[in-house]
């Protein structure tokens, strides 16, 4: 019943990060998850058991993605014009994330299960963990780098938009969705509708040019 605990703590930690000043290092999915790590190792609860007690949040997950489609539709005539652009925009980007993770897995002479893990940093925790499985990856070590390239993309991404000023709730919704997945694409969903449209649509696009393009490059 201890497990129980984790699930109000998890809620709480992330109701408190929401109140702190919206700055790019104060992102509330950062700071929740940074102040959770450092309780569990400072209890010594192991990840087991903090899973176990937070298994409802978990299973709200697959809601939450259903519920991208109510932007999507609203958004529908908008995205239908720029579908040409956004395919193009969520093949390049997907290409390019590959390409840069397995240059740098190269470049550092990181072992097959690293270089998997950053070439498929960009697609969703579940798309890299099932290419993991496919690829004779780590599965765990594929989830850490997809996760840290969501909360690094919508910690740092809306920042970096704005200095080489891309302002184009098209663009910014596109970039965030194809290089930081679930994660960028809430985050976008707090700037516009269209934002967080275009996101969930690059989300999915970038997710599955990743998955049909990794096997056949590795």
């Amino acid at each position: 019943m201890a497990e129980l605990i984790w699930l109000p703590v998890t809620a709480a930690a992330y109701a408190l990060a929401l109140k702190l000043p919206r700055r790019p290092l104060f992102n509330p999915t950062l700071v929740a998850m940074a102040a959770l790590i450092a309780t569990l190792l400072a209890t010594g609860v192991p990840y087991a058991s903090y899973a176990e007690g937070t298994s409802p949040l978990t299973a709200l997950l697959g809601p939450a993605v259903v519920a991208l489609a109510v932007p999507l539709h609203r958004e529908r005539e908008t995205l239908r014009r720029h579908a040409p652009t956004i395919a193009v925009g969520a093949a390049t980007g997907a290409a390019c994330a590959i390409a840069v993770g397995a240059a740098a897995a190269a470049v550092m002479h990181l072992a097959p299960a690293w270089g998997l893990a950053l070439a498929s940093r960009s697609a969703t925790a579940p798309i890299s963990i099932a290419l993991a499985g496919e690829l004779h990856g780590v599965a765990a070590l594929s989830a850490v780098f997809s996760i840290l390239a969501g909360v690094a993309g919508a910690t740092l991404g809306p920042r970096w938009l704005d200095l080489v000023r891309v302002h184009h709730p098209l663009a910014r919704g596109l970039a965030h969705g194809v290089a930081s997945h679930g994660i960028g694409t809430a985050r976008m969903l707090d700037e516009t509708r269209l934002a967080g449209a275009t996101a969930a649509v690059g989300m999915a696009l970038g997710g599955v040019l990743v998955a049909l393009a990794l096997p056949l490059l590795w």
